[in-house]
């Protein structure tokens, strides 16, 4: 072929799209649980989940063969222990339904796949079983013979030898408390804060690592740094967590199970034969920070030649709960480094490090000094006028009882042997300054300290892009909470409390499941739901908790979160088994406020928290939290087939909504209450207004905004419902003028005064609730990608299988992107204004179709690959495509 000729061919070939014999498929995101390769599961019936990779204009999944087998190279010749068979399905979630699988063993999966086009198989992938029973843990509960009061963290080790070539090696840990494990002087995996909080004496997790490469031919040393964590609490606050029932120095079971290539087994255990000694470590508070003495270091502690003769024996203890199961959730971890953007030397033994964002996790300090030398680390997220670390905002629920545990300071005493790092084990906060204080002077630089952006590493699944500037700022900082409170469980900020706010959480779980994969976070948070209920289904405002949180705080527009967190996880995941677990759970949760509240009618809860200035009734907004919650109970009966509960809780739902409407609805105005934010915005978004009536409150609402110069007077109920149920109801352009409002009170007020996270309260300035860190008011982060995006998941067919596409094409905006990766693959919505004219793109992943509402704009034609198209609406299998507004 001649060159030019050539050169046409390459330019046709990028004009037109690929054809079907030319697309390329393949199948891709593998995952066992959610998680990709996973080892020691406990869940006799893992699902296994998949999507399809193809381009091409309709690519769908007609057929799937999925085989599993514990040889890998059976598998590749098509042989299983399970074999599906050829199943006429476009699902690609599957649940394990073969031979009953084995603990500690080893699986291998794949799966085919049958388009009308081809056949595609999928590369290897695997799933690896854990303890399965607590039956088969060898290792016994030991600690310590030290009393809770003791502030020291305790080190345990112990050798073993290996006389035969190791094949595999797995360790198992519990722990009541936190833990650090290393093998030959190696700290093992990466994660940290292990294992994730829970109700200790009701749920223990244990976690299991590949440690094969670190066992040696020969002798091996193990050691365990124990940390205090939520179990053995030692600052006081209000919460009382220094009085929790569970609470005990902390205590771990360990088994190393080595299997050799001969196909013996060795089970390397915790017990009597282990010694103890203290750490450098000379206090840890979950809460608080961590103290650390360098004179102290037992240099090579956890190897094999140390001389531990002067340690002490360990003692036995019983295990926090009988219920030890796997810790199968996304781990976490320092997940980012920041470096400090600038430095600022107060004097000559303070310095102030500024990291330029606001974040949850630790410092690092490398520094060198005096032996003796005492280094204060306070970690905050303002500065008084003078310049000097303000941590007022943050440390208002504490109670220290001496001042020997100072606020989110840790405390380092130099070693004098040379420069050392230090950052801590068992702690981390919420700060963006650090001002380091020495006991003399030491010549400090920018580089000597960073910070470590700590949470739980969920893979990130959206993004969203405009061309308003203040609308990217908030989408970054909305994220920024969302991550920095989420640590195995969602909490409200990472400073001043650390708790599993239940209000706090159902606000943001749209945001959470649109921006990343969580899916493996609330199936745990949601087991501790059900840990923590009560036999007549009354929850606890904060979960995990002690016992605080049952007489204060909870209520339906609260712990809501046991039936709203299920029913959104099954929208964005298509994925039935939370529901199906939490469902008897949300049923006695449901009866309990119907027999208290026989009216219908409920004023059990908080209200709308921290509002700007209007107060609306707790009956109100309880009362259409009490709502939601029967419509999705009836809705989670009909889904599994419970006919009986979906009549009962259908006609409970009718009940409710005519009290509601009958007490607080003025139909011939269209004012619920007062008329304020809140009020007319709550019952819209949980769809409580009657049909006929719901245009009018619409229109009162934009009505009331426009009044309000377009600003917020909503606390963080009505956050959670006013740019929905304005952008909902025909009025997006309206929800625009909030979300991108600069002036107090605003979100872009935050950003305009520097924010990089959100806030607790609106004004910047307040007297109190002003923790610089809350997800409660992160709603806005779903909603770009609801209203502007427009995509959503369609009820009717979930997980993305059909995705509803409805952007709103707002004013003020010139181009917007919004971008999920769901079940299925990317979903991709993105609108540009041009002259007069809207080219908007769409790009709906394989194996899912997509309904499209066209919006209406005035005088113009909709165009669809150069044809027009008359219908409001329109259907499209997968593919990319463009619609133009000319």
């Amino acid at each position: 072929m001649k060159l030019k000729s050539l050169q046409i061919f390459v330019s046709l070939f990028c004009l037109f799209p690929i054809a079907n014999s030319f697309a390329q498929s393949s199948l891709i995101a593998l995952k066992t649980e959610y998680l990709v390769n996973p080892i020691g599961l406990d869940n006799a019936n893992p699902r296994f989940t998949w999507q399809l990779a193809d381009v091409s204009q309709g690519a769908k999944q007609n057929a799937y063969r999925i085989s599993v087998n514990t040889d890998s190279l059976a598998l590749l010749k098509g042989n299983g222990n399970w074999n599906t068979g050829i199943i006429q399905s476009s699902d690609n979630l599957i649940t394990y339904s073969g031979q009953s699988l084995k603990p500690f063993t080893k699986y291998f999966w794949r799966v085919e796949v049958t388009t009308s086009t081809k056949k595609t198989i999928s590369k290897i992938a695997s799933f690896e079983m854990g303890m399965m029973n607590t039956a088969n843990w060898q290792g016994a509960w030991i600690s310590d013979s030290e009393n809770i009061k003791l502030k020291p963290a305790p080190y345990f080790r112990n050798t073993f030898t290996t006389a035969k070539k190791v094949k595999s090696a797995r360790v198992y840990i519990a722990a009541g408390g936190l833990y650090e494990l290393s093998i030959n002087g190696k700290k093992i995996g990466n994660h940290r804060m292990d294992p994730m909080y829970t109700r200790f004496d009701r749920r223990t997790l244990y976690v299991t690592y590949d440690v094969t490469k670190e066992i040696i031919q020969g002798k091996n040393a193990v050691g365990v740094l124990l940390g205090n964590g939520w179990y053995n609490h030692q600052s006081t606050a209000v919460w009382d967590f220094e009085k929790a029932p569970w609470r005990n120095r902390p205590t771990f079971c360990l088994d190393v199970r080595i299997t050799y290539d001969d196909g013996t087994v060795e089970i390397i255990k915790s017990g009597k034969n282990w010694k103890t000694a203290l750490s450098p470590i000379i206090f840890n508070s979950i809460y608080t920070a961590e103290h650390y003495d360098a004179r102290l270091e037992k240099a090579g502690w956890n190897t094999v030649d140390f001389d531990d003769k002067d340690w002490k024996n360990v003692i036995y203890r019983s295990a926090p709960s009988r219920n030890i199961v796997a810790q199968a959730l996304h781990p976490i971890r320092n997940v980012e480094e920041i470096a400090t953007k600038d430095l600022k030397k107060i004097n000559d033994t303070t310095y102030l490090f500024n990291l330029g964002r606001n974040i949850s996790g630790v410092s690092k300090i490398t520094l060198s000094g005096a032996s003796g030398t005492v280094v204060r680390l306070k970690h905050g997220e303002r500065l008084y006028t003078n310049g000097r670390l303000d941590i007022s905002n943050i440390d208002a629920h504490y109670r220290p009882t001496d001042n020997t545990d100072p606020f989110q300071t840790d405390i380092l005493i130099l070693s004098g042997k040379g420069e050392q790092s230090f950052m801590p084990h068992f702690n981390y906060k919420g700060f963006q300054y650090v001002e380091v204080t020495t006991s003399s002077p030491i010549e400090l630089k920018k580089e000597s300290l960073v910070g470590y952006f700590m949470h739980s590493d969920v893979p990130v699944l959206g993004d969203v892009k405009s061309s308003e500037p203040i609308i990217n700022k908030i989408y970054y900082a909305t994220n920024n909470s969302y991550l920095s409170n989420l640590f195995g469980y969602p909490t409200d900020c990472p400073q001043r409390e650390k708790n599993g706010w239940t209000g706090d959480a159902q606000i943001a779980i749209e945001t959470g499941l649109y921006g990343f994969d969580g899916i493996t976070i609330y199936e745990k948070w949601l087991a501790d739901h059900r840990d923590e209920q009560q036999p007549n289904g009354v929850l606890p405002s904060i979960i995990p908790t002690d016992g605080w949180g049952y007489e204060w705080g909870n209520g339906p527009d609260w712990t809501s979160t046991i039936a709203i967190i299920p029913w959104n996880v099954y929208l964005f995941y298509g994925d039935k088994k939370l529901l199906s677990d939490c469902y008897e759970n949300i049923r006695k949760y449901v009866n309990h406020i119907d027999e208290t509240y026989p009216t219908g009618l409920t004023t059990w809860g908080l209200g709308d928290w921290i509002p700007v200035k209007s107060k609306s009734p707790v009956e109100l907004t309880s009362t259409c939290y009490y709502y939601a919650d029967v419509i999705i109970l009836a809705k989670a009966a009909k889904i599994l087939n419970k006919t009986a509960d979906y009549e009962k809780y259908t006609a409970l739902a009718k009940k409710i909504k005519d009290a509601f409407n009958g007490k607080y609805l003025n139909k011939a105005t269209g004012i619920y209450a007062s008329g304020v934010q809140t009020e007319m915005s709550v019952p819209l978004y949980w769809k409580i207004v009657p049909e006929e009536s719901i245009a009018l409150v619409a229109s009162n609402l934009a009505k009331k905004v426009e009044a309000d110069g377009f600003h917020l007077d909503v606390g963080l109920l009505g956050t959670k419902a006013i740019l929905n149920a304005l952008s909902e109801n025909g009025y997006s352009d309206v929800a625009y003028k909030i979300a991108a409002q600069k002036t107090y009170p605003s979100w872009g007020w935050w950003m305009e005064n520097g924010a990089t996270t959100l806030y607790e309260n609106w004004p910047i300035d307040a007297k109190s609730d002003i923790s610089m860190n809350h997800i409660m008011f992160g709603e806005i982060g779903a909603w770009l990608y609801k209203s502007p995006g427009g995509i959503k998941p369609d009820p009717e067919k979930p997980g993305f299988k059909n995705v509803i596409l409805a952007p709103h094409f707002v004013k003020g905006l010139d181009q917007f992107e919004a971008k999920h990766t769901g079940p299925y693959g990317e979903i991709t919505s993105s609108w540009k204004r041009s002259g007069n004219g809207i080219s908007y793109k769409v790009i709906v992943p394989a194996n899912s179709t997509a309904s499209v509402v066209l919006p209406k704009e005035q005088d113009l034609k909709v165009y669809l690959n150069g044809k027009v198209i008359s219908n409001s609406t329109a259907q499209l299998e997968s593919g990319s495509y463009t619609f133009d507004w000319k």
